[in-house]
């Protein structure tokens, strides 16, 4: 079906769907920096203080792709209010009584599901209220609201863990939400496939169980080393369900997520594109808390404040990009998004211990021109790939290669992190019996804190050394990433997507 016709609130729609998208990727970081108060609250162990923070992400990337087909089989509109609730209900009681790392770590496991069905129909419903002419600008504001949830989240997780204390990161979550449910009833239209198909019960069990099993292998690949039976094992579960899915699709009559989709040059290339970005970004702020707070020695929200250029730069490009686009063509436009993020992560390359903070803020702009270049044409292309019956799978698509790319970024850069400071870290001579010695050189956290402590300046020196050895080293492989995705980008990607509910016709234009 097609809806050319303006949706006379869209805007207001638009800035109630950006508030429930922010809410999502809230979530998705807020938490990192309450870490080390629920360590000191509940007792939590390095694990499960892994699994607090990586439920979420597990369930929400996991269940994408079901959550978006929910959504255009019985209502965007239903599921974006249920996954409200769901975001909401679990927040209050883990605010009010959880007192234990089991307790949230389901707790954040029900976020994440609901996160999943809020994502997708958030996007799925810009595309339905705005026509052609104006669904480019739209993406690009939506664009940039994903973009800043994540240094967003840290800064809102940051003031609450500095002013009051863990619960406060989730007790942050319900006004926001109750603001954006009752905006939400009054103003947003219900949407949905019309075709009413049948549900891809096959499809959908396939699709959890790969997705699950691919971010679950990525997230524990750092910790059981990327070549043990465990993290290859899982990879190769991952591709055996992912093939099984890919076959179903191909067979069934309703399928979920229809395979002729990838056909598309502009549905496969966007993808890519936004899965490479977030790997770059997700690696660079995972790299970035810790160089702020335990090179430089900022505070929780110090540091989440030091970001601040990156979304200012990120905002602006996303929201004007489409008329960039009109003029050079998508694939110009996020081609030099990404050779930005590039020429970003090799200014960091440079970086020292002493570098003054003006010359970060430079980069961080920098790489949130790149960014904001890059989503949003992306995002655009993908969702013009599809008919809007099936926006909800689509949008899901899309964020799922948001979720993936992420993943692999924090995996690994924080890996790469990790390899160079060990190779690089030297424990002072007379430092052999101190108390977890045995220890700094595999956490550099945990050398620099006992280096503050005891006021051992060369403890100090030798642990920030081998970090930033680390940091650029990580630096270096997402700009190398960045370089090659930009490449790929300027020759594949068509300039021109014209969209048809035949997907597999479209036009390059040159």
């Amino acid at each position: 079906m097609e809806h050319e016709q303006q949706h006379e609130q869209r805007w207001l729609i638009l800035g109630i769907m950006s508030l429930s998208l922010i809410i999502v990727m809230l979530n998705n970081v807020t938490l990192n920096v309450a870490l080390p108060e629920l360590t000191k609250a509940l007792g939590t162990t390095n694990t499960e203080m892994q699994w607090i923070m990586d439920a979420y992400a597990l369930v929400f990337g996991g269940t994408l792709l079901t959550m978006g087909a929910l959504g255009d089989r019985f209502g965007r509109r239903k599921a974006l209010q249920t996954g409200l609730v769901m975001v909401a209900g679990a927040s209050l009681w883990a605010a009010l009584y959880a007192s234990s790392s089991q307790e949230l770590i389901a707790v954040r496991a029900i976020m994440g599901l609901g996160a999943a069905l809020v994502m997708p129909a958030t996007l799925s419903t810009v595309i339905v209220v705005f026509s052609s002419e104006e669904r480019g600008k739209a993406i690009g504001i939506w664009a940039a609201m994903a973009g800043i949830g994540a240094p967003l989240g840290l800064l809102v997780g940051g003031w609450a863990v500095q002013n009051y204390d863990w619960q406060m990161v989730f007790f942050i979550n319900i006004p926001v939400i109750s603001i954006a449910l009752v905006l939400g009833l009054i103003y947003v239209p219900e949407s949905k496939d019309e075709k009413e198909e049948k549900l891809d019960f096959l499809g959908a069990i396939l699709s959890i169980a790969a997705l699950g099993s691919l971010l679950y292998a990525i997230i524990e690949a750092p910790s059981h080393g990327w070549n043990s039976f465990e993290t290859l094992g899982t990879f190769a579960l991952s591709a055996l369900l992912l093939v099984s899915f890919v076959v179903v699709e191909r067979k069934s009559s309703h399928p979920m997520l229809p395979m002729e989709f990838f056909k598309n040059p502009g549905f496969s290339t966007g993808l890519v594109a936004i899965m490479l970005a977030f790997f770059v970004m997700f690696s660079f702020m995972f790299t970035q808390m810790f160089h702020f707070q335990l090179i430089r020695g900022e505070s929780p929200l110090g540091a989440a404040i030091r970001f601040f250029p990156l979304p200012f730069g990120l905002m602006p490009a996303a929201a004007n990009s489409d008329k960039l686009v009109r003029k050079f063509g998508r694939n110009r436009v996020v081609g030099t998004g990404l050779l930005l993020v590039t020429l970003g992560m090799l200014l960091f390359t440079t970086v020292e211990i002493e570098t003054p903070y003006w010359r970060l803020a430079l980069t961080f702009f920098l790489l949130g021109l790149g960014m904001g270049l890059t989503m949003a044409p992306s995002t655009e292309l993908v969702m013009e790939a599809i008919p809007q019956d099936k926006a909800g799978v689509g949008s899901a698509t899309n964020d799922a290669s948001r979720e993936i790319g992420g993943a692999l970024g924090i995996a690994i850069g924080g890996s790469v992190l990790n390899e160079f400071y060990q190779r690089e870290f030297v424990l002072p001579p007379g430092l052999e019996g101190t108390p977890g010695a045995s220890g700094f050189d595999t956490s550099f956290a945990a050398a620099i804190q006992t280096g503050q402590a005891t006021g051992n300046d060369a403890l100090l020196s030798a642990a920030r050394e081998a970090f930033m050895v680390g940091m650029i080293n990580s630096a270096r492989v997402a700009a190398i990433i960045a370089a090659l995705a930009s490449i790929y980008i300027f020759t594949q990607m068509p300039k021109v997507n014209i969209p048809t509910n035949d997907t597999t016709k479209t036009s390059e234009e040159e």
